[in-house]
């Protein structure tokens, strides 16, 4: 691969050349930007017009973001001819027909704004090809190594973004996760058990000035005897049936029966977290007919200690799974998609998969006598980025944990963010339906009735909410202590999901 002196002067290159984030979303503009998002180049190629026109970064937008066959002599003007030379050497460009050069693994220009608690990121990803811009179906390399996709920009905004001293990347597959944890962490890991993984990860950190740990192995076992604040991972948890020699996708696919890599991404996880640390899983598990997948899940993480938010976004049937999948290989055209399609929904009918789930798990070591676990179905739309919402929820189960006089003698205040929905027939005099519905996070919705409409309405910090409840209680001529007994369990699930803060 490139040394690091090769790096740092193609980083300089690539600055030179404007080959950075937003000077090449402005040079194919928003049509061009709107196209590859849908794997199609044909927009960005108007706008960059004639190919006999182009300058350095027009050349490098060809080589590295189109994909195309483009001219030696115009690379080596682009970059230099020694960083041509090298590229070559390390095989992330090849040699192509008629005096031109292809690239083997791109490089991409890669951002993300500042968020809560992360400062923006800036740099370039180095990964393999995309397999499927224009209509394109290349076969894809065992060892492939993913770029930045909508699974590791949903991982990012789960990530909770509070600074810490080490985090833990598992499964970097080309860096992209190690780049955001570098801004909230003081020291991070990467680890992977594809070699090929890791030499494109140290490209894309080294090109992004990102300095990360990285470790060759499966799982925990490049770090089995360290523990960390933060751990992040979206594990290859695709369930597949057992593949051929070099017919395994690495970066999806894993060698342990069912969802079994996912359970111990997760419990053996959880015992690497330091005190107060954290994790968050982009994954799936299977759905069985003999157990609701909460208590399936419930039964991975009680022995963890650990507090849990599951949130199940979405539910496939096993032939929806395994179209998805086959699709994503480029399988979908294949001669033997058939036969490959039957293996699958067989394997699965063996594990007696009657459904798969696609979901977020966070995790956190708050040293609970007895965790808090909640496992939900959340189809919802929600408010990115969601690890903020993580985060806000470590704290608000702390405030719910409080015994019913302490959380009766708190001054409670309403979630700036929590707006009151009224719901009737017009004309009526009173609204059918009150609900209390959250402009922020995972934007919960509750409904309310009178009495709980009132306390929340007077949570304003000046009153306690004992105090709250004695005030309703006279309004409404009820006994106030049966009202306390009604409203305090109500009061401690609204704290719980963050509607009421201290």
């Amino acid at each position: 691969m490139l040394s690091d002196a090769d790096l740092d002067r193609l980083r300089d290159r690539l600055h030179a050349a404007d080959y950075t984030l937003d000077p090449v979303l402005a040079r194919v503009g928003p049509a061009g930007r709107a196209g590859l998002t849908r794997n199609s180049t044909m927009p960005a190629r108007d706008a960059l017009g004639d190919p006999a026109g182009d300058d350095a970064q027009a050349t490098l937008i060809r080589l590295w973001v189109l994909q195309d066959a483009v001219a030696s002599a115009a690379v080596a003007a682009a970059l230099g001819e020694d960083l041509h030379a090298a590229l070559l050497a390390a095989r992330l460009l090849e040699p192509d027909a008629d005096a031109r050069v292809r690239a083997a693994a791109p490089i991409r220009p890669y951002g993300a704004e500042a968020g809560p608690g992360s400062a923006a990121v800036a740099g370039w990803i180095c990964h393999d090809r995309l397999p499927n811009l224009d209509g394109r179906s290349e076969p894809l390399r065992g060892d492939h190594v993913l770029g930045a996709s909508p699974a590791s920009t949903t991982l990012a905004q789960l990530t909770v973004r509070r600074p810490v001293a080490a985090a833990l990347d598992l499964g970097t597959g080309c860096g992209v996760q190690s780049l955001h944890l570098a801004g909230h962490a003081g020291r991070v890991v990467a680890t992977d058990l594809n070699p090929r993984a890791l030499d494109l990860a140290r490209v894309s950190l080294r090109l992004s000035g990102v300095d990360a740990d990285l470790r060759l192995g499966s799982l925990y076992e490049p770090v089995s005897a360290e523990t960390f604040d933060l751990i992040v991972s979206n594990p290859p948890y695709v369930m597949a049936p057992p593949a051929g020699a070099g017919e395994r996708l690495t970066y999806r696919e894993g060698a342990l029966p069912g969802d079994d890599l996912v359970r111990r991404v997760v419990v053996d996880g959880a015992r690497r977290l330091a005190p107060e640390g954290t994790m968050q899983v982009l994954c799936n598990w299977a759905i069985t007919a003999d157990e609701p997948w909460q208590e399936r899940l419930a039964g991975w993480l009680r022995p963890t200690g650990c507090d849990a938010l599951v949130l199940q976004r979405e539910r496939l049937d096993p032939y929806e799974y395994v179209e998805l999948w086959l699709a994503d290989a480029g399988l979908d055209r294949s001669p033997a998609h058939a036969e490959r399609y039957r293996a699958w929904l067989d394997y699965l009918a063996g594990l007696g998969v009657v459904g798969v789930g696609l979901g977020w798990i966070s995790l956190r070591n708050a040293g609970r006598e007895r965790p808090d676990l909640r496992l939900e179905e959340w189809p919802f739309d929600v408010h990115q980025p969601v690890g903020a919402a993580f985060a806000a929820q470590h704290r608000a189960v702390d405030l719910a944990a409080r015994d019913d006089a302490a959380l009766l003698a708190t001054r409670w205040r309403v979630h700036p963010g929590v707006v009151q929905e009224t719901l009737g027939r017009p004309g009526a005099a009173d609204p059918e339906h009150l609900v209390l519905r959250q402009s922020f996070g995972l934007g919960r919705a509750v409904e309310a009735d009178t009495g709980l409409a009132a306390l929340v309405g007077a949570c304003d910090g000046d009153l306690t909410a004992a105090e709250i409840v004695a005030a309703i209680a006279r309004l409404l001529e009820v006994d106030a202590d049966a009202l306390a007994a009604e409203l305090t369990p109500r009061l401690r699930a609204l704290v719980a999901d963050g509607y009421l803060t201290d």
